[in-house]
This record gives structure tokens, C-alpha cells and sequence, in this order.
């Protein structure tokens, strides 16, 4: 990414206009730049940022794979938020999600967990991955419980998990093809999603979809089990309504919410309680893409791209 061009001064007497333009503008992106990294990564994110992408040692997924295209670009912000309102639908999903993850009480430490996962299993060694796969698998198997229906759960039954994964791949996939800085042509998506599926496998997930068509058909094969409970709309009302953040920063998350809705397709939304408008669609587009692209200069990756 070209970083934007300082401004200049062009009026007589205005000496100290060219230093404040050229400054503000990287002082601006570097403090926003570490705000969000600081939320997404918490305290320990620099170090964390260091060991996966500067550590020696094999990786499973190299330069220039898809899962790799998808999981550095800034469309994650808009992928992960519409991931979390699909996967609520399912309600013992969602009733495990309501009783042990903490996203009420520790909702940062959450998404910062989530996304050292991901980024350790996309862009670090294969030790680190397996490390952190193998954490998640440990954590899940002590997670048990039972819904407010009287539904007994475990966190790692794989047909839950296959839920979680499919919708998570779909709406980061989606994202990435709608706001991403580099969209994807078709044998990209393809690879997208086997990839995705290779990180399935090793979490518990029982034949993972590979192509889209697959990724599609086991979507379609949950809907009989989708339902918007009480959990689940406490979870958009927390996510979409209520977020843990500035006031400064509502704007910009309402333009990311709307962007999330607008990926949900009609029949998500409408379980949710939140029907499709066209006025909202039509607006979704554009402030979703700005708020990204902002994301995405306040946050470059060492390449520059994203």
C-alpha cells in the first residue's frame, strides 16, 4: 500500500505548515495504528507479532496462499464480526458460547485470543501452530454443559465445530471478496477453502468442506437447526448495539456492524430479528470500504499491503 502523500504548504508565512503536515498524518496512523493493534493483540501483541512471522522453521502455509491473502487483510475487522452473528444462530453453539466464553465479561481478551490463533496457524511455524491447535483442543475437551432446553453439549463435538468453522469460513471469505485489498479470482476462493479446511481437520472437524460448492451444502445442511434464542440476540444486542468501546469509536464500528449485517444473507438476518433494508445495504458498501481501507493504512503489514 502507498502510504498517502503529506500535505503542502502553498501560502507565504505559513513555515511551520509543512512540518505539521508531514507529521501529523504518521503520527495520526502510527497512535491508531497501535490502538487497534493494542485491542486485537493485547499487551503482549508485539512480542506475539515477532515470534510468529520472524521465527525460523517450516510453515504449512506459505508466501502467497490464500489463507494467507485472506486472514492479512483489514477485511477480517468486518469477516469476524458477521462470523460471530452467524455462528450464534446455532443455539447449543451459542449456549456454550453464552456459558464459558467470557465474551461478556472479558470481551477484548476473547477476540485477542482468537486472533493469535489465527494468526499463529496461518502465518507462523508449524511447531507454533500445533502448539496452539493443541491448546484449543485441550481447552475444548473440558468444556461441557448443558443447554437452557435440557441439551447436553461438548465443545469439541464435531458437528458443532463444523458449524463454527463453515460459518467462519464463509464470512471471511465473503468479506475478503467485498472489501479486501486484493479480491480473490475463483481457484483463489477454491484455495481459500481448503486451506481453511486443513486447520479444521486438525481442530476436530470431520470432512471439512474443500471446494465452495461443499462449503455452501454444509451450510444449507444446518439451517433446519438455526434459531435466533435469547443468548443469541443478547449477543447481537452486546455486539452490534452495546460494544466495550469510545464513544469516538461508535461511528466507525456502526459502519463496520453494517457491512457485517449486509454479508448475512436475508434469511440469517431475518432469525436474528434484523430484516433485510435496502437503505442499509446500499449505504453498507461504501462505509464498510472506508472504514477498512482505514484500518488497513493505520495498519500495514511489513509489506506494506495490508
Amino acid at each position: 500500500m502507498v502510504n498517502p502523500a503529506p500535505g503542502r504548504a502553498t501560502a507565504e508565512g505559513t513555515a511551520n505548515v509543512p512540518q505539521r503536515s508531514a507529521t501529523c498524518p504518521t503520527d495520526c496512523r502510527r497512535r491508531l495504528g497501535d490502538a487497534l493493534f493494542a485491542r486485537i493483540a493485547g499487551p503482549d501483541g508485539p512480542a506475539v507479532r515477532a515470534r510468529i512471522h520472524n521465527r525460523p522453521g517450516p510453515r504449512r502455509f506459505g508466501p502467497g496462499r490464500a489463507i494467507r491473502v485472506v486472514h492479512g487483510d483489514a477485511s477480517m475487522f468486518v469477516g469476524g464480526l458477521a462470523a460471530l452473528l452467524l455462528q450464534s444462530l446455532h443455539p447449543v453453539a451459542m449456549a456454550a458460547v453464552a456459558a464459558h466464553s467470557g465474551y461478556r465479561g472479558d470481551p477484548w481478551g476473547r477476540l485477542q485470543r482468537t486472533s493469535t490463533f489465527l494468526a499463529v496457524t496461518t502465518f507462523g511455524t508449524d511447531e507454533d501452530a500445533r502448539a496452539a491447535i493443541d491448546r484449543v483442543r485441550s481447552v475444548h475437551a473440558r468444556v461441557r454443559g448443558t443447554t437452557p432446553e435440557g441439551v447436553p453439549y461438548r465443545a469439541d463435538d464435531p458437528h458443532l465445530l463444523a458449524w463454527v468453522h463453515a460459518a467462519e469460513t464463509d464470512c471471511f471469505l465473503r468479506a475478503h471478496q467485498k472489501y479486501g485489498a486484493r479480491p480473490m479470482d475463483p481457484a483463489g476462493c477454491e484455495e481459500y477453502v481448503a486451506d481453511m479446511a486443513l486447520v479444521a481437520t486438525d481442530l476436530g472437524v470431520l470432512e471439512p468442506p474443500r471446494t465452495r460448492t461443499e462449503l455452501a451444502e454444509v451450510l444449507r445442511s444446518f439451517h433446519p437447526e438455526l434459531a435466533a434464542t435469547a443468548a443469541a440476540e443478547d449477543a447481537a444486542r452486546f455486539l452490534l448495539l452495546r460494544p466495550p468501546i469510545p464513544l469516538v469509536a461508535r461511528p466507525a464500528h456502526g459502519a463496520l456492524c453494517a457491512s457485517a449485517l449486509a454479508l448475512l444473507e436475508p434469511r440469517y438476518r431475518a432469525l436474528l430479528g434484523l430484516p433485510a433494508s435496502a437503505g442499509l445495504d446500499a449505504a453498507a458498501g461504501p462505509l464498510g470500504a472506508m472504514v477498512v481501507r482505514t484500518i488497513r493504512w493505520a495498519m500495514p503489514s511489513p509489506d506494506g499491503r495490508a
